[in-house]
């Protein structure tokens, strides 16, 4: 069974899925995706995610707001308090992305070392997300502590110097379909060297829909082209890749195979 580390389910297209979230949900148990984690962007949008994602047993969520959604500085007690539901198993997504918003570097850097600190104090994994912001994205998690509670470097584009970086912090690095994407040949070199107990899948769909899905809205599902597409890089099975990405998602946030 896959579990897809990172996605937003209320950001999908519904209109593709006869209206219906449990579409989605179906078409991911029929690929034998077990479990997912539905990934916050705004705190404005997190009550309404929650409420969507209610009645799905399997799908957990996270609680933060996103890089490129800082029009106003964070409100530290506003995430401390929506993320102690007891659904939300980390803090984030958070990070820096200077490649789309260089502007708003310091809004960025502020609200990252807020979220990392709301991590510390509820003793929750952080879901980072990181673009062309190299070396201030690991001087923060260095300065503030991140290593305390870890979690996971989503999504991941950047260097194997990087990804070293990381892991030494004791992150988890996430691959997405980028990895199935013909120029990502660098990319495919840093999974393959990511220890076994170090690596996660995701979709992080409703985009970046791997091959042979590309020019589609990506779904969880499709979770499992990135599993495919790990085990050739890697030389191992799929379902060793299924069973590797699965243990270290339930070792990170401490849950059971059966949760």
């Amino acid at each position: 069974m896959f579990i897809d580390s990172h996605c937003h389910l209320d950001r999908l297209d519904l209109s593709l899925y006869n209206n219906n979230l449990d579409n989605v949900l179906l078409n991911a148990t029929q690929a034998g995706v077990s479990k997912l984690l539905c990934v916050s962007v705004t705190l404005s949008s997190f009550s309404d995610m929650a409420e969507k994602t209610a009645h799905y047993d399997n799908v957990l969520l996270t609680c933060g707001a996103h890089p490129l959604n800082q029009e106003d500085a964070i409100d530290t007690e506003q995430l401390l308090s929506l993320s102690t539901n007891d659904r939300v198993i980390a803090i984030g997504e958070t990070g820096l992305d200077y490649h789309y918003a260089p502007e708003t570097k310091a809004l960025q850097i502020d609200s990252f070392r807020k979220h990392i600190q709301v991590a510390k104090k509820l003793g929750k994994p952080l879901i980072i997300h990181t673009r062309a912001a190299q070396e201030d994205t690991l001087a923060i998690m260095r300065e503030e502590g991140a290593d305390e509670v870890g979690g996971i470097l989503h999504c991941f584009t950047e260097s194997w110097d990087m990804a070293e970086q990381a892991l030494a912090l004791g992150f988890y690095i996430s691959f997405s379909g980028i990895v199935t994407f013909k120029n990502a040949t660098e990319l495919r070199e840093v999974a393959a060297l990511v220890p076994d107990d170090k690596f996660l899948i995701e979709t992080d769909s409703p985009y970046l829909a791997p091959v042979p899905y590309r020019g589609k809205e990506n779904q969880p599902a499709f979770v499992v082209e990135v599993a495919n597409h790990l085990a050739s890089i890697r030389g191992q099975s799929v379902k060793t890749i299924a069973k590797l990405s699965s243990d270290n998602f339930n070792r990170l946030f401490s849950l059971t195979v059966s949760s």
